[in-house]
């Protein structure tokens, strides 16, 4: 955000000058009271204690969209010390799960306790910028961490913009038997949904270079700070994507797109397409590439 520049253009063109918050408290009032609609995460507590023999206080604990512990630090300006600090606290809320589950069961009800994520928690680190070291840092970590730098502009706008995410480093898959992995007709192509399905993955991944996925067991959601497509496992002839590009922006086509809205259904997002052949495929990178934007 430091290369963008903002300008008022009705009237004479003026540029909006950019500005860090006088204290950090100013950033997470404003973010803590629109978490969903800035980070894709639902609010649970602010300055939460983790007890005496810890010693600390969480700036914001939440859980995503996809029912990740969300562990969010603030800092003013630029902090060499956010990230340690966000993983300390990332580090005891994985050594407390039970209380976080608490927690959850009475903010958010007894759902969405069931659907917490333990295998991909997060830290977001919102600071009014990070260095190269940073940048490196998040690199050695086997955490999901994003930093988003912050800017207020004039006295109407506030900007965030992600610098840098890293996934969780899943463990290794267990080898499959000798046995099984030889067993007479064991498949050795994928089938044609299969296929496609990598094709998406793949796709969806090219789209850029702060794009980070969780798989859940009902679909396979891709973010970037929220998510912005959803994948569900491949059917028999077809494969569900759920976007955030909004559907009464995009001409839909039976068989193809469909609005979505109030419907249950796998995932986040209000346009289903389907696809079920790699022309689909094709026809729909310019949807995908919306919902990416739309985030």
């Amino acid at each position: 955000m430091s290369g963008l520049k903002l300008f008022h253009t009705k009237g004479a063109v003026v540029e909006v000058t950019s500005r860090l918050a006088e204290a950090e408290a100013e950033v997470q009032a404003l973010v803590e009271g629109n978490l969903e609609a800035m980070l894709g995460v639902r609010f649970l507590a602010s300055e939460y204690s983790t007890g005496p023999v810890h010693g600390g206080r969480i700036d914001t604990l939440g859980m995503d969209e996809n029912g990740a512990p969300v562990v969010i630090e603030f800092k003013r300006a630029t902090d060499a010390g956010v990230i340690n600090q966000g993983l300390f606290y990332l580090s005891w809320l994985v050594d407390h799960k039970a209380e976080y589950g608490h927690l959850v069961r009475d903010r958010l009800g007894a759902a969405a306790a069931a659907q917490v994520l333990w295998s991909a928690p997060r830290l977001i680190c919102v600071a009014g910028n990070f260095t190269r070291y940073d940048m490196h840092a998040i690199r050695e970590h086997r955490r999901s961490i994003d930093l988003v730098r912050y800017r207020f502009y004039g006295a109407d706008h506030f900007g965030l913009e992600t610098v840098a995410s890293v996934a969780a480093q899943p463990a290794a898959p267990r080898a499959r038997r000798l046995s099984e992995a030889q067993a007479p007709g064991a498949r050795v192509a994928k089938g044609a949904m299969e296929e496609l399905h990598a094709e998406v993955d793949q796709a969806l991944l090219g789209l850029g270079d702060d794009i980070t996925k969780v798989q859940r067991k009902t679909y396979r959601a891709y973010q970037r700070l929220r998510n912005f497509a959803c994948v569900c496992p491949p059917q028999r002839d077809k494969l569900l994507v759920y976007l955030k590009a909004n559907p009464k922006e995009v001409d839909l086509i039976p068989g193809f797109t469909r609005d979505v809205t109030g419907l249950g259904h796998h995932g986040t997002g209000d346009l289903e397409v389907q696809l079920r052949t790699d022309r689909d495929l094709e026809r729909a990178q310019d949807l995908f590439r919306l919902s990416y934007s739309a985030v």
